[in-house]
């Protein structure tokens, strides 16, 4: 089956979500939606194709969708409308990553190149794992956070959903980072 995708957001995340997905070869054809640039622009050789707000319209044309916004909520909001439109919304692993078969990972969730995530633990849906960041076991992270680049969880920790764990921050183990309902 001809796969497309459909990448919400042509922003500087957008970017590299767009270099996730190429990087797993699973695509024919990627093109954006983004509020900011006129239709036919074109984002590292793809097009935009339409609005963020038209993604309704575009629904028969792509088989996935995924939002490369970096705003927790709307990142979170925005897959919930894709889902209910239709769309598959897939995870996208960069393949220089290393994620534990015993790991759980929901949809809409994009994992940046080198980051790991070992046994055990559970990522959410609509989630950033950022560059190098790293998870351990047993770890939660709550649909719609974000884990930014060269972050650490220690085993056990726990981070509630539209959290940020910013740049190199250091989450101990068994620490709980509680976050919104």
């Amino acid at each position: 089956m001809r796969r497309n995708l459909l990448i919400l957001g042509a922003g500087g995340h957008g970017k590299v979500v767009l270099d996730v997905a190429e990087s797993m070869r699973c695509y024919e054809t990627i093109h954006f939606l983004d509020d900011g640039k006129e239709i036919g622009e074109e984002v590292l050789g793809h097009q935009v194709v339409g609005k963020i707000t038209e993604c309704h319209l575009h629904s028969k044309d792509y088989t996935d969708a995924i939002v490369a916004l970096g705003n927790n909520e709307i990142r979170l909001e925005l897959t919930k409308k894709l889902k209910e439109l239709g769309y598959h919304v897939p995870t996208l692993v960069h393949p220089t990553s290393v994620v534990s078969q015993y790991t759980t990972i929901k949809e809409g969730t994009v994992i940046m190149p080198q980051a790991v995530i070992n046994a055990d633990a559970k990522i959410g849906k609509a989630c950033i794992i950022n560059t190098g960041a790293i998870i351990e076991h047993d770890c939660i992270v709550g649909d719609g956070s974000h884990i930014a680049y060269r972050a650490v969880l220690g085993g056990e920790a726990k981070v509630g959903c539209k959290v940020l764990v910013d740049i190199g921050a250091m989450v101990g183990r068994n620490i709980e980072i509680r976050g919104e309902k």
